[in-house]
């Protein structure tokens, strides 16, 4: 049986919890396409308030403390542990972090609008390709980078880590009161 398994997806298994968050990731890039063709179909209505409002939440909140969680403290360990290979992957897929925080910013100045029910719009081709980029970079993560976590981290490295996205979490909600 993998570590990894995401059938008790907790803290205490942080790999499986970053793939549980990469699933979200997916829902929430595909409900944005969605929306943008609801809108052709529909207009803003009460379901493309909804949608915009989940849109919004997750990905102003759980996407960026995900991020933080392997660019603070799975990616660098991992860097340290892995060959040439493994801390290539490793840079390029952080740095794509920047290129689509960029690309959610631009998706996020159409949501604000249609979640606050003030109507608006989502291009088709913006949300196309926010729905494609995001599943890509999991998936690349999910292949090619958290695999090399079960060979070159041990147990309390891995717990380490699942205790820092733990408090990560504890702290963003302490300011969000």
């Amino acid at each position: 049986m993998s570590l990894f398994s995401t059938e008790t997806v907790t803290f205490e298994t942080p790999i499986a919890m970053l793939i549980a968050c990469h699933d979200r990731v997916r829902q929430y890039a595909d409900l944005t396409l969605k929306l943008a063709q609801h809108l052709i179909k529909e207009g803003v209505d009460a379901k493309a308030q909804d949608a915009a409002t989940g849109i919004l939440r997750y990905f102003n909140v759980a996407a960026p403390l995900h991020h933080d969680d392997e660019d603070l403290d799975l990616f660098p360990l991992l860097s340290q542990y892995g060959d040439a290979e493994l801390q290539a992957i490793i840079a390029s897929t952080s740095a794509e972090h920047e290129t689509l925080g960029l690309l959610w910013q631009e998706v996020r100045g159409y949501l604000i609008p249609l979640a606050a029910g003030q109507g608006g719009s989502l291009p088709l081709a913006l949300a196309s390709e926010f729905s494609k980029r995001y599943p890509a970079h999991a998936d690349l993560e999910e292949n090619r980078i958290y695999p090399s976590a079960e060979l070159l981290l041990d147990a309390p490295t891995l717990a380490a880590i699942g205790q820092n996205m733990a408090n990560r979490r504890i702290q963003s909600s302490e300011k969000a009161l």
